[in-house]
C-alpha cells in the first residue's frame, strides 16, 4: 500500500506537468487524471491512517523519465505514469486481500483505461510488465 500511495504522489506531481504541457485539445483529460490521482491518493492515506500506519509523505520534487517540452512529450508522460501506477497497483492486488484488494483492482483498471486513452493503443495485461513486452 505504501507502494501504491508513493506512486500515487508521484502521478500527482507528474499530472502537474502533463497539464502545463499537454495543450488545449487534451486539457480535460489532463484534469480528469490528475483529479484522479488525487483522489486516490487521499482515498490511500486515509486507509494507511485506519490501519494504524502513517503515510508516506509526498516528496518535495520528482525526477520525469524524460525531458516534457511539448505536448506529444506530455502525452508520453501521462501513459508513463497511468502504466507505472497500474504495475504498483498490480502488486497490491497480489498483496492484498478483500476491500483493499477490491479498490487495488478497480485502480488498475482505471490506470489501464486512461493509458489507452493516452496512448490510443492498449497491452494485454496492464500493470504487468513482463507480460506486456516490458512496457
Amino acid at each position: 500500500m505504501r507502494a501504491a500511495l508513493a506512486a500515487e504522489h508521484a502521478a500527482v506531481y507528474g499530472y502537474g506537468v502533463v497539464g502545463a504541457r499537454a495543450g488545449k485539445a487534451r486539457a480535460a483529460q489532463a484534469r480528469e487524471g490528475y483529479a484522479a490521482h488525487r483522489a486516490r491518493r487521499d482515498a490511500l492515506a486515509r486507509t494507511a491512517r485506519d490501519l494504524g500506519d502513517e503515510p508516506v509523505a509526498a516528496a518535495p520534487a520528482y525526477d520525469l523519465p524524460f525531458p516534457v517540452p511539448d505536448g506529444a512529450a506530455a502525452v508520453r508522460l501521462a501513459a508513463y505514469l497511468e502504466d507505472r501506477v497500474a504495475g504498483v497497483y498490480s502488486d497490491l492486488v497480489r498483496a492484498a486481500d478483500g476491500p483493499l484488494r477490491q479498490e487495488a483492482a478497480a485502480s488498475l483498471r482505471e490506470a489501464a483505461v486512461r493509458s489507452v486513452r493516452w496512448r490510443g493503443s492498449g497491452v494485454a495485461f496492464p500493470g504487468l510488465a513482463e507480460r506486456a513486452g516490458g512496457r
